[in-house]
This record gives C-alpha cells, sequence and structure tokens, in this order.
C-alpha cells in the first residue's frame, strides 16, 4: 500500500531536550514509593516494640517476627494489586500490576518460610527443646496456628502451582481457579498475626492500623471484582448477536447491548468474558477487542486454544454474557508521537486491527501468521489501509520465501523511519520477545514499545 504523509507532533521533552516521563511512569513511581513507604512503617512498628537483642535465640525471634509482619503486609499488597482498579489499571497497565503482582508473591512465600523457619528455632533455641518437638508445641497449642498451618500449606500450594514448569502444563482455568486459593490462605492467616504478634497485644493503634490495611484492600476487592462487574452486567445487558467464523480455528463474537458507548471501552483494551452457557458460564476469560465499539456493537476475535476458546465457536445467538472491564493500557494514549508501527502475530491481531483503525496520523501495520489461511481479518485490514492510506505488510511462514525475518535490518528496510516510530506488539511470547528486541536493536527506545500480556 501507499505510505500516508502524515505531519508528525513532537513529543513532550524537558529542558535537556529528552523526553518526559509519560503519565504511566510518574504512576509507577508513585505507587512503588507508596508501597515502599508502607513496608518502612512495618519495619518502624518491629523496631519500636523491639528492646535489647539477647543471643542467638534472641536475634532468630527478631527476625522471626519482623519477616512475619512483612509476609502480612505484603499479602495485603498482593490483593490490593488484584483487585482490578481501574485508575491503576489504565495508567499502569494489566501486565506490569501482573508482574509486580507476581514479585510480591514471591518474596511472601520467602517471607513466610523464613519467619516458620526463624521462629521455630529461636524458640526452641529459648525453651531447650528440639526443632521438631517446637513445631508440634507451637501449632498445637498457640492460639490460631492450626490455621496459620493450613495457610501455609495453600501458600506453598499456590507457589508450586504457578512455577512456570507447573503454569505450562495447567489450562488457565484449572490455574485461575487453583490461584484463588490465596484467598482462602491470607484469610486463614489473618488471626494468628494479631492473636500471636507481639506487635499488635498491647498496641491498639497497631491492631487497628493492621485492620484497616486488611479491611481496605477486602472493600478493594469486593468493589472492584464483585460489585463493578454486577454493576456492569445490569446495565449494559449484554448478549451474543453472531458467532462468524474468520479463519482456521478462528472466530469472531460479536455482541449487542444497551448504552454501550457510555463504557469508555479504548481500542487496544480487553474484558474478561463471562459467558452464561452450560459449558462456559464458570468462569471469565480475557479477550481483546477486534474493533471499535460502535452502533453494530462489540466484537472479540478468539482462536481455538483451549477447551474455553474452542466452545467459542458453538455460542449461539441471544445468549447472555457478563464482562468486566475494560481493563489494560496498550491504547492510543501510550503513543508520543504521530507515528506508529504495529507489529502483530497469529492472534494478536485482534487489538491491533482496532488500534489500526483508530490510532491517528501515520500507522504501520506488519502482521505475521504461519499460512495465508492464518491471516484472519485480512480484507478489513486492506479497507482500513485503502480507506486512511496507510501501509499494511503480510509475513507467513508457508509457503517458504514469503516469511519477513524479525531483525532489525528487515525492519528497517520495511520502515526506514521504524526508530521515530511508537510500536505496539501484539502475539505469541516468543514473537513479541523477538519482537521487542529487534525493535530495541533498530533504535527504538523501550519506553515506545507497548505491549501487554493479559492471559493472567
Amino acid at each position: 500500500m501507499a505510505a500516508h504523509a502524515a505531519r508528525s507532533t513532537p513529543s513532550r521533552r524537558g529542558r535537556a531536550g529528552l523526553p518526559l516521563p509519560g503519565r504511566d511512569t510518574w504512576a509507577a513511581l508513585l505507587v512503588s514509593a507508596a508501597g515502599r513507604l508502607g513496608a518502612a512503617g512495618v519495619v518502624a512498628l518491629w523496631w519500636a516494640d523491639t528492646g535489647s537483642v539477647v543471643g542467638a535465640a534472641g536475634w532468630l525471634t527478631g527476625a522471626g517476627r519482623l519477616t512475619g509482619l512483612l509476609a502480612g503486609y505484603l499479602c495485603a499488597v498482593l490483593v490490593i494489586l488484584m483487585a482490578r482498579i481501574p485508575v491503576l489499571d489504565r495508567t499502569l497497565g494489566t501486565d506490569r500490576l501482573a508482574r509486580w503482582h507476581a514479585a510480591a508473591g514471591r518474596y511472601t512465600i520467602s517471607l513466610i518460610l523464613a519467619h516458620a523457619v526463624l521462629i521455630i528455632e529461636g524458640y526452641a533455641l529459648t525453651g531447650g527443646t528440639g526443632p521438631v518437638r517446637q513445631t508440634a508445641r507451637l501449632v498445637l497449642d498457640y492460639p490460631d496456628m492450626l490455621k496459620a498451618t493450613a495457610a501455609c500449606a495453600l501458600f506453598l500450594a499456590t507457589a508450586v502451582l504457578s512455577a512456570r514448569a507447573a503454569r505450562r502444563r495447567l489450562s488457565y482455568e484449572t490455574w485461575y481457579f487453583l490461584h484463588l486459593l490465596t484467598y482462602a490462605a491470607i484469610f486463614l492467616a489473618f488471626g494468628h498475626q494479631l492473636s500471636n504478634g507481639a506487635e499488635f497485644t498491647g498496641n491498639p493503634a497497631a491492631r487497628a492500623a493492621w485492620y484497616a490495611l486488611y479491611a481496605t484492600a477486602a472493600g478493594l476487592l469486593v468493589v472492584f471484582r464483585l460489585l463493578a462487574p454486577l454493576r456492569f452486567g445490569l446495565r449494559h445487558r449484554l448478549r451474543v448477536a453472531e458467532v462468524r467464523p474468520e479463519g482456521p480455528g478462528v472466530v469472531s463474537v460479536r455482541l449487542m447491548g444497551r448504552r454501550l458507548g457510555e463504557m469508555a471501552a479504548r481500542e487496544g483494551q480487553f474484558f474478561r468474558w463471562r459467558f452464561l452457557d452450560r459449558r462456559l458460564w464458570w468462569t471469565a476469560t480475557p479477550y481483546s477487542l477486534s474493533a471499535p465499539v460502535g452502533p453494530y456493537g462489540m466484537r472479540i476475535t478468539v482462536k481455538a486454544a483451549g477447551g474455553h476458546s474452542a466452545a467459542l465457536a458453538r455460542l449461539r445467538p441471544g445468549t447472555r454474557v457478563w464482562a468486566e472491564g475494560p481493563y489494560g493500557a496498550m491504547t492510543a494514549a501510550r503513543a508520543r508521537s504521530r507515528k506508529s508501527l504495529l507489529l502483530a502475530g497469529g492472534v494478536g491481531i485482534a487489538p491491533l486491527r482496532a488500534l489500526f483503525e483508530t490510532l491517528p496520523g501515520d500507522p504501520v501495520l506488519l502482521f505475521r501468521a504461519r499460512t495465508v489461511h492464518d491471516l484472519v481479518l485480512r480484507e478489513e485490514l486492506d479497507a482500513i489501509a485503502a480507506a486512511r492510506g496507510a501501509r499494511v505488510h503480510y509475513s507467513v511462514s508457508e509457503p517458504p520465501g514469503l516469511r519477513l525475518p524479525m531483525e532489525p535490518g528487515a525492519l528497517r528496510a520495511l520502515v526506514p523511519d521504524v526508530a521515530e516510530r511508537d510500536c505496539f506488539v501484539c502475539g505469541p511470547p516468543g514473537m513479541a520477545e523477538a519482537a521487542r528486541s529487534a525493535l530495541v536493536a533498530a533504535g527504538v527506545p523501550s519506553r515506545r514499545i507497548h505491549q501487554e500480556a493479559f492471559a493472567l
């Protein structure tokens, strides 16, 4: 296609001529600072309640108390990070919040294990007993310790299931429901923190602050994970209007409802969809919008990659749909200029097709797939390119010789000004990583490469 001539507008720059941080960067800094400030407050609470430490037993017990407090604090942080708070999701992005959640989870598990080992060893030295006998005494004789032991077991089970090797063997739905065990673990562990924690037993202010922290986390969870989806469903009354095959194993599902314009959904975002069909009602799965929301309704385009996605092809018109969202920050708001490059792999074309239609200025789309038949939505993409005077390039692995290599030289040959563009990437993990590496090597700053993984 012929290139579309569009005048680029400069991005915001500081006095030194460097691009100023975007809104997402400032939000990340503020949220990170708030989290660290809370951790510092926990350490201060421990310090204020810790007198002189004598001997190995004192050091072990003191370290055990500190790790326990930090683990309890991070449990609340874990819930807040995954409460799907709209202002955080739309500024930081779902994938960044998920990465923070995963990192906080690893720290939490490590602190829980350290807390258990240090307390057992410290108490065993103090009482002159062995670790095994001391463990039995702690679990059986101390208040709420049976529940805390069950919570520890649930945390460890979740950690094992979240490991990359185990995660690859589980379906999204199975992993998701097993991951919900962390809520049960946090509930079971909460009581023993207050009944056994020396920092709380004689400090009403500390107890009140701890209750407030957990009440805030629970309140955010109830509001944004339960009440907001309920309100959304009653407000918009979504139903399946049409299911249309797009390619091998790929279908588009069009949905109609009420007051769709009030959703404020942006191109590039996704929803978590719960189709009230007997095969699908029990799980909500994330799928991107593959077209702007308009008079024709909403649309998602999905490839059969598991039981849930394969069952969408058998949906009947009229099926009720409950949705949560919109989520995600891979939208036009991330762009810092009026020139963009969109790199799609396979069904990753879905959110980029919507962006290709609506991004202002001069968008260029590169769509990679295995075969020509896997280039879904191609007629729409060609029509958009023709209407906008934009460029779209296709690359396939079969037949041989038609695949554009994902390397810096090939990108610069295809898009000579690639280093000046905002780049949006969506596709399988291997393709997305290769694209990011090639873009960086081609001179694109990391801050102008936008991608988001939402299948958490």
